[in-house]
Protein backbone atom coordinates (compact mmCIF):
# COMPACT_ATOMS: atom_id res chain seq x y z
CA UNK A 1 0.00 0.00 0.00
CA UNK A 2 2.99 2.52 0.78
CA UNK A 3 4.36 4.46 -1.93
CA UNK A 4 8.20 5.01 -0.75
CA UNK A 5 9.91 8.09 -1.70
CA UNK A 6 12.00 10.79 -0.48
CA UNK A 7 12.92 14.38 -2.07
CA UNK A 8 16.14 15.92 -1.29
CA UNK A 9 18.34 18.78 -3.23
CA UNK A 10 21.61 18.11 -4.54
CA UNK A 11 23.04 22.02 -5.66
CA UNK A 12 20.26 22.89 -7.95
CA UNK A 13 19.32 19.91 -8.88
CA UNK A 14 16.36 18.27 -6.98
CA UNK A 15 16.78 14.18 -6.34
CA UNK A 16 13.84 11.55 -5.84
CA UNK A 17 13.95 8.00 -4.88
CA UNK A 18 11.75 5.95 -5.82
CA UNK A 19 12.12 2.25 -4.86
CA UNK A 20 15.48 1.42 -6.02
CA UNK A 21 15.68 4.12 -7.67
CA UNK A 22 17.18 7.69 -7.66
CA UNK A 23 16.22 10.17 -10.32
CA UNK A 24 16.92 13.60 -10.67
CA UNK A 25 15.39 16.71 -12.09
CA UNK A 26 17.17 20.16 -13.62
CA UNK A 27 14.59 22.29 -12.83
CA UNK A 28 16.12 24.92 -14.91
CA UNK A 29 15.63 22.98 -18.47
CA UNK A 30 13.12 20.31 -16.81
CA UNK A 31 15.34 17.54 -17.75
CA UNK A 32 15.13 14.24 -16.31
CA UNK A 33 18.15 11.56 -15.38
CA UNK A 34 18.11 8.33 -14.19
CA UNK A 35 20.38 5.71 -12.17
CA UNK A 36 19.56 2.81 -10.49
CA UNK A 37 21.14 -0.56 -9.51
CA UNK A 38 18.28 -2.06 -11.54
CA UNK A 39 17.66 -1.08 -15.19
CA UNK A 40 15.16 1.77 -14.94
CA UNK A 41 12.68 2.56 -17.77
CA UNK A 42 12.71 6.14 -18.84
CA UNK A 43 9.42 6.70 -19.19
CA UNK A 44 6.62 9.86 -19.02
CA UNK A 45 4.76 7.34 -16.15
CA UNK A 46 7.81 7.48 -13.98
CA UNK A 47 8.06 10.77 -14.03
CA UNK A 48 4.46 11.59 -13.14
CA UNK A 49 5.04 9.31 -10.46
CA UNK A 50 7.82 11.01 -9.02
CA UNK A 51 5.91 14.55 -9.28
CA UNK A 52 3.22 12.65 -7.55
CA UNK A 53 4.95 11.44 -4.82
CA UNK A 54 6.40 14.79 -4.19
CA UNK A 55 3.18 16.34 -4.08
CA UNK A 56 1.68 13.91 -1.62
CA UNK A 57 4.75 15.02 0.73
CA UNK A 58 2.81 18.36 1.27
CA UNK A 59 -0.04 16.14 2.47
CA UNK A 60 1.70 16.06 5.65
CA UNK A 61 4.30 18.18 5.96
CA UNK A 62 4.42 19.80 9.37
CA UNK A 63 5.47 23.27 9.19
CA UNK A 64 2.62 23.50 6.76
CA UNK A 65 -0.23 21.51 9.06
CA UNK A 66 1.29 24.12 11.80
CA UNK A 67 0.29 26.78 10.04
CA UNK A 68 -2.95 26.01 9.12
CA UNK A 69 -3.96 25.04 12.48
CA UNK A 70 -2.57 28.74 13.00
CA UNK A 71 -4.59 30.35 10.49
CA UNK A 72 -7.91 28.93 11.39
CA UNK A 73 -7.85 31.26 14.39
CA UNK A 74 -7.29 34.43 11.99
CA UNK A 75 -8.57 32.98 8.81
CA UNK A 76 -7.71 36.03 6.96
CA UNK A 77 -4.00 34.91 7.53
CA UNK A 78 -5.12 31.92 4.98
CA UNK A 79 -5.00 34.23 2.07
CA UNK A 80 -1.69 36.73 2.61
CA UNK A 81 0.09 33.32 2.89
CA UNK A 82 -1.58 32.13 -0.22
CA UNK A 83 -0.40 35.21 -1.47
CA UNK A 84 3.16 34.95 -0.34
CA UNK A 85 3.19 31.39 -1.92
CA UNK A 86 1.81 32.65 -5.27
CA UNK A 87 4.76 35.46 -5.06
CA UNK A 88 7.58 32.78 -4.27
CA UNK A 89 6.28 30.22 -6.97
CA UNK A 90 7.13 33.82 -9.56
CA UNK A 91 3.89 34.65 -10.34
CA UNK A 92 1.74 37.64 -8.84
CA UNK A 93 -2.15 38.21 -8.34
CA UNK A 94 -2.01 40.85 -11.20
CA UNK A 95 -0.93 37.74 -13.30
CA UNK A 96 -4.22 36.40 -12.41
CA UNK A 97 -6.26 39.15 -13.88
CA UNK A 98 -5.35 38.09 -17.30
CA UNK A 99 -6.66 34.83 -17.19
CA UNK A 100 -10.32 35.89 -17.56
CA UNK A 101 -11.72 34.29 -14.46
CA UNK A 102 -15.17 32.89 -13.83
CA UNK A 103 -15.00 31.76 -10.07
CA UNK A 104 -17.67 29.30 -8.78
CA UNK A 105 -18.61 28.20 -5.04
CA UNK A 106 -21.52 26.00 -3.43
CA UNK A 107 -21.84 23.05 -1.08
CA UNK A 108 -23.68 21.10 -4.02
CA UNK A 109 -23.61 21.13 -7.11
CA UNK A 110 -20.41 23.82 -8.34
CA UNK A 111 -18.38 20.95 -9.82
CA UNK A 112 -21.21 19.73 -12.41
CA UNK A 113 -21.69 23.74 -12.50
CA UNK A 114 -18.59 24.66 -13.54
CA UNK A 115 -18.37 21.56 -15.95
CA UNK A 116 -21.60 22.73 -18.21
CA UNK A 117 -20.34 26.23 -18.39
CA UNK A 118 -16.52 24.81 -19.53
CA UNK A 119 -18.73 22.68 -22.16
CA UNK A 120 -20.57 25.55 -23.29
CA UNK A 121 -17.72 27.89 -23.95
CA UNK A 122 -15.55 25.25 -25.42
CA UNK A 123 -18.26 24.82 -27.87
CA UNK A 124 -18.18 28.34 -29.11
CA UNK A 125 -14.21 27.69 -29.89
CA UNK A 126 -12.89 29.01 -26.99
CA UNK A 127 -9.87 27.05 -25.34
CA UNK A 128 -10.46 26.98 -21.34
CA UNK A 129 -8.63 25.79 -18.66
CA UNK A 130 -10.44 24.38 -15.55
CA UNK A 131 -9.45 23.91 -12.21
CA UNK A 132 -11.70 21.41 -9.65
CA UNK A 133 -11.73 19.26 -7.12
CA UNK A 134 -11.03 16.76 -5.69
CA UNK A 135 -9.83 14.42 -8.14
CA UNK A 136 -11.72 10.84 -8.64
CA UNK A 137 -8.64 8.30 -10.27
CA UNK A 138 -5.61 10.78 -11.11
CA UNK A 139 -4.51 14.15 -9.62
CA UNK A 140 -3.80 16.01 -12.91
CA UNK A 141 -7.69 15.67 -13.09
CA UNK A 142 -8.08 18.72 -11.18
CA UNK A 143 -6.21 21.10 -14.00
CA UNK A 144 -7.89 20.60 -17.39
CA UNK A 145 -7.44 22.17 -20.88
CA UNK A 146 -10.05 21.97 -23.11
CA UNK A 147 -11.84 20.16 -21.04
CA UNK A 148 -8.85 17.01 -20.65
CA UNK A 149 -6.95 16.56 -17.89
CA UNK A 150 -3.37 18.32 -18.69
CA UNK A 151 -0.85 15.10 -20.22
CA UNK A 152 1.54 13.46 -17.86
CA UNK A 153 4.59 14.96 -19.43
CA UNK A 154 2.91 18.43 -18.95
CA UNK A 155 2.14 17.67 -15.47
CA UNK A 156 5.25 16.38 -14.37
CA UNK A 157 7.11 19.86 -16.12
CA UNK A 158 5.02 22.28 -14.82
CA UNK A 159 5.14 20.77 -11.53
CA UNK A 160 8.70 20.66 -11.06
CA UNK A 161 8.80 24.68 -11.91
CA UNK A 162 6.60 25.53 -9.53
CA UNK A 163 8.07 23.10 -7.01
CA UNK A 164 11.51 24.43 -7.45
CA UNK A 165 10.80 27.82 -7.52
CA UNK A 166 9.17 27.50 -4.02
CA UNK A 167 11.51 25.11 -2.58
CA UNK A 168 14.68 27.63 -3.81
CA UNK A 169 12.53 29.84 -1.61
CA UNK A 170 11.82 27.25 1.46
CA UNK A 171 14.70 28.46 3.77
CA UNK A 172 14.47 32.13 3.58
CA UNK A 173 10.67 31.67 4.56
CA UNK A 174 11.02 29.72 7.84
CA UNK A 175 10.87 26.44 6.13
CA UNK A 176 7.45 26.43 4.52
CA UNK A 177 5.73 25.34 1.47
CA UNK A 178 2.03 25.24 0.34
CA UNK A 179 -0.25 22.54 1.48
CA UNK A 180 -1.73 20.14 -1.26
CA UNK A 181 -4.35 22.08 -2.28
CA UNK A 182 -2.59 25.49 -2.10
CA UNK A 183 0.06 23.96 -4.22
CA UNK A 184 -2.18 22.48 -6.46
CA UNK A 185 -4.15 25.83 -7.09
CA UNK A 186 -1.01 27.51 -7.90
CA UNK A 187 -0.29 24.95 -10.49
CA UNK A 188 -2.93 25.31 -11.92
CA UNK A 189 -2.51 29.05 -12.22
CA UNK A 190 0.69 28.85 -13.66
CA UNK A 191 -0.40 26.11 -16.51
CA UNK A 192 -3.21 28.21 -17.50
CA UNK A 193 -0.72 30.91 -18.01
CA UNK A 194 1.71 29.01 -19.54
CA UNK A 195 -0.67 28.09 -21.82
CA UNK A 196 -2.35 30.72 -22.85
CA UNK A 197 -6.02 29.49 -21.72
CA UNK A 198 -9.17 32.48 -23.06
CA UNK A 199 -10.33 31.54 -19.88
CA UNK A 200 -10.38 29.70 -16.70
CA UNK A 201 -12.96 28.38 -14.73
CA UNK A 202 -12.24 27.91 -10.92
CA UNK A 203 -14.01 25.91 -8.66
CA UNK A 204 -14.04 26.90 -5.13
CA UNK A 205 -12.24 24.82 -3.08
CA UNK A 206 -14.15 25.09 0.99
CA UNK A 207 -16.25 28.13 1.52
CA UNK A 208 -15.05 31.14 -0.26
CA UNK A 209 -14.15 33.87 1.79
CA UNK A 210 -11.10 32.66 2.90
CA UNK A 211 -10.38 29.84 0.27
CA UNK A 212 -7.05 30.06 -1.39
CA UNK A 213 -8.93 30.41 -5.16
CA UNK A 214 -9.70 33.89 -3.29
CA UNK A 215 -6.45 35.65 -4.31
CA UNK A 216 -8.58 35.67 -7.36
CA UNK A 217 -8.86 39.64 -7.68
CA UNK A 218 -11.11 40.42 -10.77
CA UNK A 219 -13.26 37.27 -11.89
CA UNK A 220 -14.88 38.31 -14.81
CA UNK A 221 -18.15 36.57 -13.34
CA UNK A 222 -19.18 34.66 -10.01
CA UNK A 223 -21.41 32.03 -9.42
CA UNK A 224 -22.77 30.74 -6.38
CA UNK A 225 -24.47 26.65 -6.54
CA UNK A 226 -27.06 25.26 -4.21
CA UNK A 227 -26.03 25.76 -0.50
CA UNK A 228 -26.31 23.45 2.64
CA UNK A 229 -24.47 22.57 5.37
CA UNK A 230 -21.16 20.51 5.05
CA UNK A 231 -17.59 21.44 6.55
CA UNK A 232 -18.91 22.88 10.08
CA UNK A 233 -15.79 23.28 11.72
CA UNK A 234 -14.00 25.60 9.07
CA UNK A 235 -17.30 27.04 7.66
CA UNK A 236 -19.61 26.93 10.36
CA UNK A 237 -22.38 24.98 11.81
CA UNK A 238 -25.31 27.24 10.33
CA UNK A 239 -26.76 28.19 6.84
CA UNK A 240 -26.20 31.70 7.31
CA UNK A 241 -22.54 31.35 8.29
CA UNK A 242 -22.00 29.41 5.35
CA UNK A 243 -23.69 31.91 3.30
CA UNK A 244 -21.17 34.54 4.53
CA UNK A 245 -18.39 32.25 3.79
CA UNK A 246 -19.64 31.50 0.09
CA UNK A 247 -20.93 35.06 -1.07
CA UNK A 248 -16.99 35.81 0.17
CA UNK A 249 -15.95 35.12 -3.79
CA UNK A 250 -18.33 38.52 -5.17
CA UNK A 251 -16.29 41.50 -5.87
CA UNK A 252 -16.85 45.00 -6.63
CA UNK A 253 -18.57 45.52 -9.67
CA UNK A 254 -18.45 41.81 -10.65
CA UNK A 255 -21.89 40.34 -11.57
CA UNK A 256 -22.57 37.60 -9.57
CA UNK A 257 -25.75 34.79 -9.88
CA UNK A 258 -27.09 32.47 -7.39
CA UNK A 259 -29.24 29.61 -8.02
CA UNK A 260 -32.41 29.23 -5.75
CA UNK A 261 -32.14 29.09 -2.23
CA UNK A 262 -33.23 28.52 1.28
CA UNK A 263 -34.34 32.23 2.17
CA UNK A 264 -32.45 32.70 5.12
CA UNK A 265 -29.25 31.78 2.92
CA UNK A 266 -30.26 34.28 0.57
CA UNK A 267 -30.99 37.11 2.85
CA UNK A 268 -27.43 36.71 3.70
CA UNK A 269 -25.97 36.68 0.31
CA UNK A 270 -27.73 39.67 -0.43
CA UNK A 271 -25.97 41.56 2.27
CA UNK A 272 -22.86 40.58 1.34
CA UNK A 273 -23.70 41.16 -2.39
CA UNK A 274 -24.90 45.21 -0.95
CA UNK A 275 -21.85 45.15 1.35
CA UNK A 276 -19.47 44.68 -1.27
CA UNK A 277 -20.92 46.10 -4.61
CA UNK A 278 -21.72 43.89 -6.88
CA UNK A 279 -24.81 42.84 -8.67
CA UNK A 280 -26.66 39.53 -7.65
CA UNK A 281 -29.21 37.92 -9.27
CA UNK A 282 -31.11 34.22 -9.13
CA UNK A 283 -31.21 31.75 -11.61
CA UNK A 284 -34.75 31.44 -13.27
CA UNK A 285 -35.67 27.82 -13.78
CA UNK A 286 -34.43 25.76 -16.69
CA UNK A 287 -37.77 25.64 -18.35
CA UNK A 288 -38.40 29.43 -18.48
CA UNK A 289 -35.55 29.50 -21.28
CA UNK A 290 -36.26 29.77 -24.84
CA UNK A 291 -34.77 27.57 -27.83
CA UNK A 292 -35.64 27.46 -31.73
CA UNK A 293 -35.43 23.23 -31.45
CA UNK A 294 -36.98 21.77 -28.67
CA UNK A 295 -36.24 21.13 -24.97
CA UNK A 296 -32.78 21.68 -23.21
CA UNK A 297 -31.45 18.09 -22.76
CA UNK A 298 -28.63 18.03 -20.31
CA UNK A 299 -25.77 15.28 -20.86
CA UNK A 300 -25.64 14.65 -16.62
CA UNK A 301 -28.53 12.58 -15.10
CA UNK A 302 -30.94 13.68 -12.25
CA UNK A 303 -33.66 16.90 -11.99
CA UNK A 304 -30.99 18.54 -9.41
CA UNK A 305 -28.50 18.97 -12.06
CA UNK A 306 -31.59 21.52 -14.28
CA UNK A 307 -30.45 24.52 -11.16
CA UNK A 308 -26.79 24.02 -12.22
CA UNK A 309 -27.63 24.05 -15.68
CA UNK A 310 -29.01 27.67 -15.62
CA UNK A 311 -26.63 29.01 -13.50
CA UNK A 312 -24.11 27.57 -15.97
CA UNK A 313 -26.46 29.47 -18.81
CA UNK A 314 -26.00 32.81 -17.08
CA UNK A 315 -22.42 32.76 -16.18
CA UNK A 316 -21.51 31.57 -19.69
CA UNK A 317 -23.82 34.16 -21.61
CA UNK A 318 -22.47 36.57 -19.14
CA UNK A 319 -18.90 36.18 -19.66
CA UNK A 320 -19.10 36.34 -23.31
CA UNK A 321 -21.26 39.39 -23.15
CA UNK A 322 -18.18 41.43 -21.23
CA UNK A 323 -15.92 39.88 -23.85
CA UNK A 324 -17.25 40.86 -26.70
CA UNK A 325 -19.09 44.00 -25.83
CA UNK A 326 -16.25 45.83 -23.32
CA UNK A 327 -17.56 48.52 -21.70
CA UNK A 328 -21.30 48.31 -22.12
CA UNK A 329 -23.83 48.06 -18.66
CA UNK A 330 -25.38 44.34 -18.67
CA UNK A 331 -27.78 45.23 -16.45
CA UNK A 332 -30.31 47.85 -16.30
CA UNK A 333 -30.24 48.33 -12.31
CA UNK A 334 -26.04 48.40 -11.82
CA UNK A 335 -26.01 51.65 -10.69
CA UNK A 336 -29.01 50.97 -7.43
CA UNK A 337 -27.37 47.64 -7.37
CA UNK A 338 -30.83 45.60 -6.37
CA UNK A 339 -29.82 42.55 -5.79
CA UNK A 340 -31.75 39.53 -5.34
CA UNK A 341 -34.02 40.06 -8.42
CA UNK A 342 -34.39 36.59 -10.74
CA UNK A 343 -32.16 37.12 -14.02
CA UNK A 344 -33.78 37.90 -17.64
CA UNK A 345 -34.00 34.58 -19.53
CA UNK A 346 -32.93 34.56 -22.83
CA UNK A 347 -33.05 32.17 -26.14
CA UNK A 348 -30.59 29.43 -25.49
CA UNK A 349 -28.05 29.27 -28.62
CA UNK A 350 -28.02 26.19 -31.03
CA UNK A 351 -24.23 26.24 -29.61
CA UNK A 352 -24.95 26.00 -26.16
CA UNK A 353 -27.55 23.70 -26.42
CA UNK A 354 -25.04 21.22 -27.80
CA UNK A 355 -22.81 22.31 -24.89
CA UNK A 356 -25.33 21.00 -22.23
CA UNK A 357 -26.02 17.94 -23.73
CA UNK A 358 -22.30 17.11 -24.20
CA UNK A 359 -21.37 17.67 -20.77
CA UNK A 360 -19.90 14.99 -18.92
CA UNK A 361 -18.64 15.01 -15.17
CA UNK A 362 -17.76 11.64 -13.90
CA UNK A 363 -18.44 10.69 -10.74
CA UNK A 364 -22.24 12.04 -10.38
CA UNK A 365 -24.89 10.36 -11.13
CA UNK A 366 -22.87 8.00 -13.43
CA UNK A 367 -24.47 4.53 -14.88
CA UNK A 368 -21.49 2.13 -15.91
CA UNK A 369 -22.65 -1.13 -17.75
CA UNK A 370 -20.67 -4.09 -17.38
CA UNK A 371 -22.59 -7.16 -18.99
CA UNK A 372 -24.86 -8.14 -16.37
CA UNK A 373 -23.59 -5.63 -13.85
CA UNK A 374 -24.43 -2.02 -13.51
CA UNK A 375 -22.50 0.30 -11.83
CA UNK A 376 -24.44 3.63 -10.67
CA UNK A 377 -21.65 5.89 -8.83
CA UNK A 378 -22.53 9.66 -7.34
CA UNK A 379 -20.04 11.03 -4.84
CA UNK A 380 -22.82 11.97 -2.99
CA UNK A 381 -22.03 12.97 0.68
CA UNK A 382 -24.44 15.63 2.18
CA UNK A 383 -27.90 14.84 3.30
CA UNK A 384 -29.29 16.94 0.67
CA UNK A 385 -26.91 15.63 -1.95
CA UNK A 386 -28.08 11.77 -0.81
CA UNK A 387 -31.45 12.95 -0.98
CA UNK A 388 -30.93 13.63 -5.06
CA UNK A 389 -28.95 10.11 -5.31
CA UNK A 390 -31.39 8.06 -3.94
CA UNK A 391 -34.07 9.64 -6.19
CA UNK A 392 -31.73 9.32 -8.74
CA UNK A 393 -31.00 5.35 -8.50
CA UNK A 394 -34.77 4.60 -7.90
CA UNK A 395 -35.68 6.04 -10.58
CA UNK A 396 -32.95 5.01 -12.99
CA UNK A 397 -32.21 1.49 -10.97
CA UNK A 398 -35.88 0.71 -11.67
CA UNK A 399 -35.75 1.56 -15.61
CA UNK A 400 -33.15 -1.11 -15.98
CA UNK A 401 -35.00 -3.58 -14.00
CA UNK A 402 -37.83 -3.35 -15.94
CA UNK A 403 -36.09 -4.80 -19.23
CA UNK A 404 -34.42 -7.35 -17.15
CA UNK A 405 -34.74 -10.91 -18.28
CA UNK A 406 -34.93 -12.17 -14.53
CA UNK A 407 -33.90 -11.38 -10.99
CA UNK A 408 -32.24 -8.38 -10.23
CA UNK A 409 -29.98 -7.83 -6.89
CA UNK A 410 -29.24 -4.38 -5.24
CA UNK A 411 -25.97 -3.94 -3.83
CA UNK A 412 -24.93 -0.26 -1.90
CA UNK A 413 -21.40 0.15 -1.52
CA UNK A 414 -20.70 2.54 0.99
CA UNK A 415 -17.90 4.98 2.67
CA UNK A 416 -17.91 8.26 3.88
CA UNK A 417 -15.08 10.42 5.30
CA UNK A 418 -14.50 13.44 7.66
CA UNK A 419 -17.22 15.04 10.08
CA UNK A 420 -20.05 14.30 7.64
CA UNK A 421 -23.05 11.91 9.51
CA UNK A 422 -22.85 9.11 7.49
CA UNK A 423 -25.82 7.49 9.78
CA UNK A 424 -27.99 10.13 9.08
CA UNK A 425 -26.36 9.66 5.11
CA UNK A 426 -27.28 5.69 5.68
CA UNK A 427 -30.90 6.57 6.48
CA UNK A 428 -31.76 8.03 3.79
CA UNK A 429 -30.54 5.05 1.22
CA UNK A 430 -32.69 2.20 3.68
CA UNK A 431 -35.76 2.97 1.50
CA UNK A 432 -33.65 1.84 -1.76
CA UNK A 433 -34.49 -1.78 -0.76
CA UNK A 434 -31.05 -3.11 -0.98
CA UNK A 435 -30.04 -7.36 -0.88
CA UNK A 436 -26.42 -6.68 0.46
CA UNK A 437 -24.73 -3.45 2.11
CA UNK A 438 -21.11 -3.22 1.48
CA UNK A 439 -18.53 -0.94 3.39
CA UNK A 440 -14.94 -0.28 2.92
CA UNK A 441 -12.39 2.44 3.17
CA UNK A 442 -11.42 4.46 0.56
CA UNK A 443 -8.26 2.36 -0.38
CA UNK A 444 -8.18 0.98 -4.00
CA UNK A 445 -6.03 -2.05 -3.28
CA UNK A 446 -4.52 -4.14 -0.41
CA UNK A 447 -1.82 -5.25 -2.24
CA UNK A 448 1.57 -3.76 -3.14
CA UNK A 449 1.46 -1.19 -5.00
CA UNK A 450 2.13 2.69 -5.46
CA UNK A 451 -1.21 4.37 -5.88
CA UNK A 452 0.47 7.91 -5.58
CA UNK A 453 -2.44 9.81 -6.76
CA UNK A 454 -5.46 8.60 -4.73
CA UNK A 455 -3.48 7.99 -0.91
CA UNK A 456 -4.32 10.32 1.98
CA UNK A 457 -1.74 10.52 4.45
CA UNK A 458 -4.36 12.15 6.72
CA UNK A 459 -6.17 9.39 8.07
CA UNK A 460 -5.03 6.63 9.19
CA UNK A 461 -5.96 2.95 8.06
CA UNK A 462 -7.31 2.23 11.59
CA UNK A 463 -9.69 5.14 11.52
CA UNK A 464 -10.73 4.38 7.91
CA UNK A 465 -11.84 0.95 8.99
CA UNK A 466 -13.30 1.46 12.48
CA UNK A 467 -15.38 4.18 10.28
CA UNK A 468 -16.70 1.25 8.02
CA UNK A 469 -17.35 -0.94 11.34
CA UNK A 470 -19.47 2.40 12.31
CA UNK A 471 -21.21 2.29 9.18
CA UNK A 472 -22.20 -1.37 9.38
CA UNK A 473 -23.90 -1.02 12.59
CA UNK A 474 -25.32 2.41 11.49
CA UNK A 475 -26.77 0.23 8.75
CA UNK A 476 -28.23 -2.64 10.87
CA UNK A 477 -29.76 -0.24 13.20
CA UNK A 478 -31.54 1.76 10.92
CA UNK A 479 -32.70 -1.43 8.97
CA UNK A 480 -33.87 -3.03 11.95
CA UNK A 481 -35.55 -0.13 13.04
CA UNK A 482 -37.33 0.26 9.63
CA UNK A 483 -38.76 -3.30 9.95
CA UNK A 484 -40.26 -2.50 13.24
CA UNK A 485 -42.43 0.24 11.31
CA UNK A 486 -46.22 -0.21 12.00
CA UNK A 487 -47.48 0.57 7.74
CA UNK A 488 -45.54 0.78 4.79
CA UNK A 489 -44.40 4.15 4.81
CA UNK A 490 -41.40 6.22 6.91
CA UNK A 491 -40.67 9.54 7.43
CA UNK A 492 -37.22 10.92 6.63
CA UNK A 493 -36.65 14.89 6.71
CA UNK A 494 -39.57 15.98 4.33
CA UNK A 495 -39.59 13.13 2.37
CA UNK A 496 -41.72 10.05 2.63
CA UNK A 497 -40.22 6.55 1.42
CA UNK A 498 -41.42 3.16 1.77
CA UNK A 499 -40.38 1.12 4.00
CA UNK A 500 -38.05 -1.90 2.25
CA UNK A 501 -39.81 -5.45 2.83
CA UNK A 502 -36.26 -7.38 3.44
CA UNK A 503 -33.18 -6.84 5.50
CA UNK A 504 -29.77 -6.90 4.02
CA UNK A 505 -27.13 -8.05 4.94
CA UNK A 506 -24.27 -6.60 5.61
CA UNK A 507 -20.28 -6.92 4.92
CA UNK A 508 -16.86 -5.08 5.44
CA UNK A 509 -13.79 -5.20 3.37
CA UNK A 510 -10.34 -3.72 3.39
CA UNK A 511 -10.28 -2.00 -0.05
CA UNK A 512 -12.27 -1.28 -3.12
CA UNK A 513 -11.03 -3.69 -5.29
CA UNK A 514 -11.94 -6.72 -2.91
CA UNK A 515 -15.53 -5.35 -2.53
CA UNK A 516 -16.04 -4.74 -6.22
CA UNK A 517 -14.52 -8.59 -6.78
CA UNK A 518 -16.58 -10.09 -3.89
CA UNK A 519 -19.60 -8.20 -5.40
CA UNK A 520 -18.93 -9.30 -8.76
CA UNK A 521 -18.81 -12.75 -8.43
CA UNK A 522 -16.88 -13.61 -11.22
CA UNK A 523 -19.81 -11.57 -13.70
CA UNK A 524 -17.37 -8.77 -14.60
CA UNK A 525 -14.66 -9.52 -17.02
CA UNK A 526 -12.77 -6.15 -16.35
CA UNK A 527 -12.44 -7.29 -12.86
CA UNK A 528 -11.83 -10.46 -13.03
CA UNK A 529 -8.74 -10.15 -16.19
CA UNK A 530 -7.60 -7.44 -13.75
CA UNK A 531 -5.03 -9.60 -12.70
CA UNK A 532 -5.36 -8.35 -9.15
CA UNK A 533 -7.33 -11.16 -7.30
CA UNK A 534 -7.14 -10.14 -3.22
CA UNK A 535 -7.09 -12.40 -0.42
CA UNK A 536 -9.88 -15.16 -0.48
CA UNK A 537 -12.73 -14.06 1.85
CA UNK A 538 -14.17 -16.21 5.37
CA UNK A 539 -16.49 -19.13 4.20
CA UNK A 540 -19.42 -17.28 6.15
CA UNK A 541 -18.89 -14.38 3.63
CA UNK A 542 -18.48 -16.01 0.70
CA UNK A 543 -21.99 -18.26 1.99
CA UNK A 544 -24.12 -15.13 1.83
CA UNK A 545 -22.98 -14.81 -2.13
CA UNK A 546 -25.75 -17.19 -3.23
CA UNK A 547 -28.35 -14.40 -3.62
CA UNK A 548 -25.79 -12.43 -6.33
CA UNK A 549 -24.69 -16.02 -7.72
CA UNK A 550 -28.48 -16.59 -8.78
CA UNK A 551 -29.39 -13.49 -10.27
CA UNK A 552 -29.37 -12.75 -13.96
CA UNK A 553 -28.46 -8.84 -13.09
CA UNK A 554 -26.85 -6.96 -9.88
CA UNK A 555 -26.97 -3.51 -9.61
CA UNK A 556 -25.03 -1.33 -7.47
CA UNK A 557 -25.00 2.13 -6.18
CA UNK A 558 -21.56 3.31 -5.39
CA UNK A 559 -21.74 6.53 -3.38
CA UNK A 560 -21.15 8.30 0.22
CA UNK A 561 -17.46 9.68 -1.07
CA UNK A 562 -16.12 11.00 -4.38
CA UNK A 563 -12.76 9.31 -3.27
CA UNK A 564 -14.90 5.83 -3.12
CA UNK A 565 -16.34 6.73 -6.56
CA UNK A 566 -12.94 7.24 -7.85
CA UNK A 567 -11.15 4.35 -6.48
CA UNK A 568 -14.15 2.26 -8.20
CA UNK A 569 -13.52 4.20 -11.17
CA UNK A 570 -10.07 3.12 -11.13
CA UNK A 571 -10.84 -0.64 -11.39
CA UNK A 572 -13.75 -0.46 -13.53
CA UNK A 573 -12.66 2.28 -16.46
CA UNK A 574 -9.45 1.49 -17.79
CA UNK A 575 -9.72 5.01 -19.71
CA UNK A 576 -9.20 7.33 -16.29
CA UNK A 577 -6.10 5.84 -15.44
CA UNK A 578 -4.19 5.98 -18.67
Amino acid sequence: MACMWRVWRRGSVFAVRFRNTDRSYDLAGVSFRSSSTKAAPHTTRMEYQDAVCTLNTLQTNASSLEQVRQERSHPQLQLQAMVGFLERSGLTVDKLDHLNIIHVTGTKGKGSTCAFTERILRSYGFRTGFYSSPHLVQVRERIRINGQPIGKELFAKYFWQVYGRLYETKEVNGGTMPAYFRFLTILAFHVFLQEKVDLAIIEVGIGGAYDCTNIIRRPWVCGISSLGIDHTQILGDTIEKISWQKGGIFKTGVPAFTVKQPEEALVVLKDRAKEIGCSLQVCPSLVDYGTDSGPLMLGLAGQHQQPNASLALQLSHTWMQRRCLPGKRLFQNDEENSTGCQASTFKVSPIMMKGLAETEWPGRNQTLKHGQITYFLDGAHTMRSMLSCVQWFKETAAQHERTASGPVARVLLFNSTGERDSAAMLKLLVPCEFDFAVFCPNITETIASCNADQQNFNVSVENMLTRCLDNQSSWRLHNSRSQDLVGPQMLIGDAICMVPEKKAETLVFPCILSSLQWIAQGKDSVLVDSGRTQLPVKPSVEAKAALLCETTGIHVLITGSLHLVGGALKHLDAAMSK
